[in-house]
């Protein structure tokens, strides 16, 4: 004991103490528990994808909306392309959507940016490769073709393996 320091106040601090490290290691504990059940859900449905779609040929969803700036060319000159089996949702509808594995997915690989038009396609024992079309729509819309188009090409030459 510190000369001039009451036990009283040194039993305080140490409780003190200890209940910050106690209070530390719940707070890992949480986060590696939040971070264990994003991989667990990410590998989940990972598995769920592959092994219910791809038993059916199923490996792409395709997301757009009613936007003037692509809905006639994504109509006209890429969802005609797409496998019979292709998913494809329409974000203007979103109300009307349901939870499904689609959905789900779709939740999971866009994100909260340039999600609309996208693809995403699922391919077994790889990661989801994912395309955004909204930049290179903006670009096609003030008359620069070219990214739309590699675009595409790359897209449609991923579904043609």
């Amino acid at each position: 004991m510190t000369k001039g320091m009451p036990a009283r106040n040194l039993l305080t601090r140490a409780w003190a103490s200890a209940l910050r490290i106690l209070r530390g290691s719940v707070i890992v504990l949480w986060v590696t528990a939040f971070l264990l059940g994003i991989v667990l859900f990410k590998v989940l449905l990972y598995l769920t994808i592959w092994l219910a779609w791809n038993t059916r040929g199923i490996n792409l969803i395709y997301i757009y909306s009613n936007s003037p700036t692509w809905q006639e060319h994504v109509e006209k000159d890429i969802l005609p392309h797409l496998p019979r089996r292709a998913i494809v949702l329409n974000w203007s509808e979103r109300k009307k959507w349901r939870l499904t594995l689609a959905t789900l997915a779709f939740y999971h690989f866009a994100g909260y940016h340039d999600f609309n038009p996208m693809a995403i396609v699922f391919c077994p024992l790889r990661p989801a490769r994912v395309f955004r079309f909204l930049r290179p729509f903006r670009e096609f819309k003030h008359g620069k073709p070219e990214a739309l188009q590699k675009m595409e090409m790359e897209l449609f030459a991923l579904l043609n393996r």
